[in-house]
């Protein structure tokens, strides 16, 4: 460690940081509906104002994770937080959709940045405030998810759509600033190149895997283009996998990614975040859906909002638990149990969704269990890698929950719509039911790939 001390304010600013990314990138789901009558559009135009933040995303972790990695950190997440509040002024003035499109894509460039959140606190910190550090800023992406909802329904409320984005592009510039004044620069002299090849295939591969999912839900699955584009996908992702292994300065080191523990926490990642992303579409549809003749409640957009709030919650208190199961009974079993608690929301979702307060509990449970889990993944992924390579492994890892959150919000949309009868206004009840359905296989699945952990103490990582 360095003799000179980190700030104060680190610690506070790294997880102000992650929560800015949780929220900005929630930030287009609740708006759909009103970009789509504001802007005079159709719906499914509008909802790439959460694709395209989502697919830029997915694409830009490893890219910012592996620029990251070397002496110029700092530099790196200066001018992510400059790009993303670029990307909320584009959104937030009155111009055409295409605009707001590309101001979105630019916000999704911060979801590179907790990768690199948790790189500077493993450096700069100490022992268990180090730990502490890198499990909250996991928790974080869950809980700002929550409360991105509900800020965007209040504000959007009150003054429209382009509010909302007027204050993510405020929020954003205020982390820029605190992370200017307390974030140090990285102790790592030596630096990579960039895997351009290894970067143009998996961006075309995630997005082709993407868009195919997006013309699934507007031509449907039997259409040739979304099963082309999503076969090209598989193509284009296997050749990237055969050149990260191969090429010696990859974009991210697959190899990283061997032995049961590491493979366990990736393949856990994916499949919690499709899980994750199942309720979190689900429910404000749900919550918003007409009352007459159908499961909905007629509610507000701030009401749909405010269900996820208890997701929020608990999702924080979820991590904590996850540390004391983890220290009394071992960290092998935490990644289970979290699935199986998440698997309870869905059986909930099921049998228990007539009433609003049922909903809000089904919340609460969910984000028992995601909170739980995400915080189990960096010690496990951090355990397995060294020092220098810790963005490198936790951008694969933040990838593939990207990657789970977007097939888990096509899949929700794609179930609704099949469950919505022709000339109604919502999905019927037999949606959810099967939503419900979809996300505790998903959850069953999860538990059993977490047990092939090997049942023993995940080595601490050095301070």
């Amino acid at each position: 460690m360095s003799s000179t001390p980190p700030p104060r304010a680190l610690v506070p600013v790294l997880i102000f940081v992650g929560a800015v990314v949780a929220v900005i990138s929630s930030l287009g789901a609740p708006l759909i509906p009103a970009i789509a009558d504001t802007m005079g559009t159709t719906l499914p135009d509008a909802q790439w104002a959460l694709t395209i933040t989502l697919l830029v995303g997915a694409v830009a972790t490893p890219v910012i994770g592996r620029l990251g990695d070397g002496p110029r950190r700092r530099e790196v997440v200066l001018a992510v937080l400059a790009v993303v509040t670029l990307g909320g002024l584009l959104a937030a003035l009155p111009l055409d959709l295409e605009w707001l499109v590309v101001g979105r894509g630019l916000q999704g460039f911060g979801l590179g940045l907790t990768p690199l959140a948790m790189a500077t606190a493993r450096e700069a910190l100490d022992g268990e405030r180090s730990r502490f550090t890198v499990a909250a800023l996991s928790i974080t992406v869950v809980a700002g998810l929550g409360l991105g909802y509900p800020l965007a329904g209040l504000v959007a409320e009150l003054g429209g759509v382009h509010a909302a984005f007027w204050a993510g592009a405020a929020v954003s510039f205020a982390a820029l600033l605190a992370a200017a004044a307390v974030v140090p620069a990285s102790r790592i002299t030596s630096r990579r190149p960039l895997d351009v090849l290894g970067a143009l295939l998996l961006g075309a591969g995630l997005a082709g895997a993407l868009l195919g999912l997006g013309q699934g839900e507007v031509e449907g699955w039997t259409s040739p283009l979304p099963r082309s584009l999503i076969a090209g996908s598989v193509v284009l992702l296997a050749g990237w996998a055969w050149w990260e292994l191969r090429t010696p300065s990859p974009l991210v080191d697959l190899r990283l990614a061997r032995g049961r523990t590491a493979a366990t926490a990736h393949s856990a990642a994916l499949l919690v975040g499709l899980s994750n992303y199942l309720l979190l579409v689900s429910v404000p549809v749900l919550v918003q859906a007409p009352r007459t003749g159908g499961p909905g409640f007629g509610a507000s957009i701030l009401v749909a909002g405010l269900a996820l709030l208890p997701f929020s919650a608990a999702s924080v208190l979820g991590g904590r638990l996850a540390r004391l199961l983890a220290d009394r009974a071992g960290p092998h079993l935490v990644l289970p149990a979290a699935a199986l608690v998440q698997g309870g929301a869905f059986l909930l979702f099921e049998l228990a969704r007539g009433e609003l307060w049922q909903v809000f509990l089904v919340m609460g449970v969910a984000g028992l269990g995601v909170g739980a889990a995400f915080a189990a993944f960096p010690a496990l992924v951090i355990s397995a890698v060294p020092a220098t390579e810790t963005g490198s492994a936790m951008s694969l890892n933040q990838v593939l929950r990207y990657i789970g959150f977007a097939v888990g919000s096509a899949l929700a949309a794609t179930v609704l719509a099949a469950a919505t009868p022709d000339g109604a206004a919502a999905p019927g009840s037999g949606g959810y039911g099967l939503v419900a359905a979809i996300g505790l296989a998903v959850c069953l699945l999860t538990a059993v790939v977490a047990w092939l952990l090997p049942p023993r103490r995940t080595p601490q990582p050095a301070g």
